[in-house]
C-alpha cells in the first residue's frame, strides 16, 4: 500500500445513523444485512496497532455474498461443512460468512501458532477435520502446504475427499449469481471447536436462533451503548474471540478494532495503545493472562499516563479462565494513573456449549469476591486443628437474557445459595449437540439441561460464583488441555505403554497454573533418564505451548481406580504428599 492511500485510511465510525438492533433477526444473514445498511464495521491493525485495513459491514457482506456464489458454483449444498483456519482478517471473515450464505456450516480451526511445530499442527487439523468431515478446507496461502498437508492426511486416513485450497484460489474463481438458499432459525449456523480434547475433538453444534439469542443476551447485560466500540486480541478459533468480538459485532452493529493475536503476543501493550486512541468507549474483553502480561510489561516503565489513556474504557471483560482478583488489582494498580477504573472489570462465565455466555456481572459492579474455605472447596470435612485457609472466589454475575442456571449435587438434587455443585444451564442458547457424536451429546444434555462440568454456588441475589473447571481440565494462559491429549502424546514415544502418564495441573509460587506430568520410568542409566526427561518435555511443550513440571517415577506407581482407570487425582495428591518419589537426576 503506497504512502497517500495509507494517508486517507480511516477507521469505521463508532456511531452512525442506522438504528441499534440488538441481534433480533431470524439468521446470521440478516444481521449482516441489516448491518451493511449502516457505516460500522471491522478495523484490522498491523503489530503495533495502526490500522492496515478498514472493512466496512457493506463491503463485508458484498464479498460474503460473492464468496457464497463461488461456493455454490464449486458444488457447496446446504448442510456442507466447509473447515477454515480462523486468521484474524477479511479473508477469513468474507468465507465464514459467505459459507452462511452458502448454507453450509463454517468451521473455524486454528491457526498453527497454537501448537508446538509443523507435525502437530498438521496431525492436529487431520484431527479436525476428521470430526466434522468437511467438503473443503480453505487456509491462508501462507501456510498452504500445512493446509494441503492435513487435506491429504485425512483423507488418507478415511478414505474421504476433503479438497484443501488457499483461500486466495477461491477469491479468483468466477462470480456466477443466483438464489441462494433460505437459512432457518433451526439450521446449524456453524460448527465450533474451542475446547475439549483434541484427540476426540467436539463440534459444537449451534443454530441461528441459539446463536442469536446468546449475542442478543450478552449485548443487553452489557448494556451496549451509541458509541461503544470493540477492541480485540483474541483468537476467532476460540468461543470468546469468534462470537463475542467477531459475529457479535455484527448481530449488533459495533464498530471493532483487532490485533491479531500473535501481534499481541509479541507487542501486548499494543492492545492498549488501541483502547486510547478510541474517543468512544471501548469495550475489551481479555483472559487473567492478557491484563497479567500488561500490567507485568509496565512495571519497570514510568509515565504511564503520557502513553495511556484508559479513562474511556468502559468494559473490561474476563471470562475466558478462573479469574483471579489478585492479577486484576495488579492491572489497576498499574493503570490507574492512566485513567483505568477498577469498576470497568466485567467478570462473565461461559462456554461454547451454550453458544457463549452464560452469566454476566451487571456493568460497573467491578471485581466482587467471597472468601471461602478451602475445604469447602475441596469437599473435606474442616481440621479444626489447622488455621482455616481461604480462597478468593470471583462473582462471575447474573444468567443472561432466557438462560436459567442451576447447582446440583452428584445426585442430581438443586442445591441451596451457597452450597457448592456442578452447574447446570438451560435456555434457548444452548447447543444442539456435538456433531456426529450421540454419546457424549447424551453425557452433557439431560432435558434440556447442559452439564457444564464446572463447580460452583449461587447466592442468595442469583449471582454465580465458579470455583473451579471441570476435575481435570488444565488451564494455562486461558487455553484448555486435557490431560489424556498430553498423555496420549507421550505414549507415543518408543518405550511407553498405556497408562505409563499421569498428567494433571499444579499452581506454581507465582500462583499461575502449570501442567505436572509423571512418566513411568523403566531405564536405570541417569545419562538415558536424563535424555528420556528431556524428550518427553519437549513433547508436552509441542503440546501445550507451554513449559511442564515432567517427573520420572517408578513402574507401577501411579495409582489406578477400583475398575483399573487412572487416578489423575490420586497421582496428584501423592505427588503433592511426597508418596510418589521421581527418580532424582541430579544424582
Amino acid at each position: 500500500m503506497n504512502d497517500t492511500l495509507e494517508a486517507v485510511l480511516a477507521p469505521t465510525p463508532n456511531t452512525c445513523a442506522l438504528p441499534r438492533r440488538f441481534a433480533d433477526f431470524a439468521t446470521f444473514g440478516e444481521a449482516l444485512d441489516y448491518a451493511a445498511q449502516g457505516t460500522r464495521g471491522l478495523n484490522f491493525h498491523d503489530p503495533r496497532g495502526n490500522l492496515a485495513r478498514p472493512y466496512p459491514y457493506s463491503e463485508l457482506r458484498r464479498d460474503a455474498l460473492a464468496m457464497a456464489h463461488r461456493l455454490i458454483a464449486r458444488g457447496v449444498k446446504k448442510g456442507d461443512r466447509i473447515a477454515l483456519v480462523a486468521e484474524t482478517g477479511a479473508d477469513f471473515a468474507a468465507i465464514f460468512c459467505g459459507v452462511i450464505y452458502a448454507g453450509g456450516w463454517p468451521v473455524p480451526l486454528p491457526l498453527p501458532t497454537s501448537f508446538g511445530g509443523k507435525d502437530n499442527y498438521i496431525e492436529q487439523l487431520a484431527v479436525q477435520l476428521a470430526s466434522s468431515d468437511p467438503s473443503y478446507f480453505f487456509y491462508p496461502p501462507e501456510i498452504a502446504h500445512m493446509g494441503e498437508a492435513a487435506a491429504v492426511a485425512h483423507n488418507k486416513a478415511n478414505g474421504t475427499a476433503t479438497i484443501g485450497l488457499a483461500w486466495d484460489v477461491l477469491a479468483g474463481d468466477a462470480v456466477v449469481e443466483g438464489p441462494l438458499p433460505q437459512a432457518q432459525g433451526d439450521d446449524i449456523c456453524y460448527l465450533q471447536y474451542s475446547s475439549g480434547s483434541t484427540r476426540f475433538p467436539h463440534g459444537v453444534a449451534v443454530t441461528h436462533t441459539s446463536l442469536l439469542n446468546n449475542l442478543r443476551g450478552h449485548s443487553l447485560g452489557m448494556k451496549l451503548e451509541e458509541d461503544d466500540r470493540c477492541i480485540s486480541w483474541l483468537p476467532w478459533y476460540h468461543d470468546m474471540g469468534l462470537v463475542g468480538c467477531f459475529l457479535s459485532p455484527i448481530a449488533n452493529q459495533v464498530s471493532v478494532d483487532y490485533l491479531k493475536t500473535e501481534d499481541f503476543a509479541r507487542r501486548p501493550l499494543a492492545w492498549l495503545d488501541m483502547i486510547s486512541r478510541n474517543q468512544g468507549h471501548s469495550i475489551s474483553y481479555s483472559p487473567t493472562f492478557g491484563y497479567d502480561i500488561c500490567a507485568r510489561r509496565i512495571s519497570s516503565q514510568s509515565h504511564v499516563s503520557e502513553r495511556f489513556d484508559l479513562s474511556r474504557w468502559r468494559l473490561a471483560g474476563n471470562g475466558a479462565d478462573m479469574i483471579r482478583p489478585d492479577v486484576m488489582q495488579g492491572f489497576v494498580n498499574a493503570f490507574a494513573e492512566a485513567g483505568f477504573k477498577a469498576s470497568a472489570f466485567l467478570p462473565s462465565y461461559g462456554l461454547a456449549e451454550a453458544t457463549l455466555s452464560v452469566t454476566i456481572m451487571p456493568p460497573g459492579e467491578g471485581i466482587r469476591v467471597e472468601l471461602v474455605e478451602e475445604e469447602r472447596l475441596s469437599g473435606q470435612p474442616r481440621d479444626l486443628s489447622r488455621p482455616a485457609r481461604y480462597r478468593a472466589i470471583v462473582n462471575c454475575g447474573k444468567p443472561v437474557l432466557d438462560m436459567d442456571v442451576e447447582v446440583r449435587a452428584a445426585d442430581g438434587r438443586v442445591l441451596g445459595d451457597h452450597q457448592i455443585g456442578k452447574v447446570w444451564c438451560r435456555g434457548p442458547s444452548v447447543m444442539v449437540g456435538y456433531y456426529r457424536d450421540p454419546e457424549a451429546t447424551a453425557d452433557c444434555l439431560v432435558d434440556g439441561w447442559l452439564d457444564t462440568g464446572d463447580m460452583g454456588y449461587l447466592n442468595a441475589e442469583g449471582y454465580l460464583f465458579i470455583v473451579g473447571r471441570a476435575k481435570d481440565m488444565i488451564i494455562i494462559n486461558g487455553k484448555n488441555h486435557w490431560p489424556q491429549d498430553i498423555e496420549w502424546a507421550v505414549e507415543q514415544l518408543p518405550g511407553f505403554h498405556q497408562g505409563d502418564i499421569a498428567a494433571f495441573s499444579l499452581e506454581t509460587e507465582t500462583g499461575e497454573e502449570t501442567a505436572a506430568v509423571l512418566v513411568h520410568c523403566r531405564v536405570s542409566d541417569p545419562a538415558e533418564r536424563l535424555k528420556l526427561r528431556n524428550a518427553v518435555a519437549e513433547k508436552v511443550r509441542s503440546i501445550l505451548g507451554h513449559p511442564a513440571v515432567v517427573e520420572l517415577v517408578p513402574p507401577r506407581t501411579l495409582p489406578r481406580t477400583s475398575s483399573g482407570k487412572l487416578s489423575r487425582a490420586k497421582a496428584k495428591k501423592l505427588y503433592l504428599s511426597g508418596e510418589i518419589e521421581p527418580f532424582d537426576l541430579a544424582a
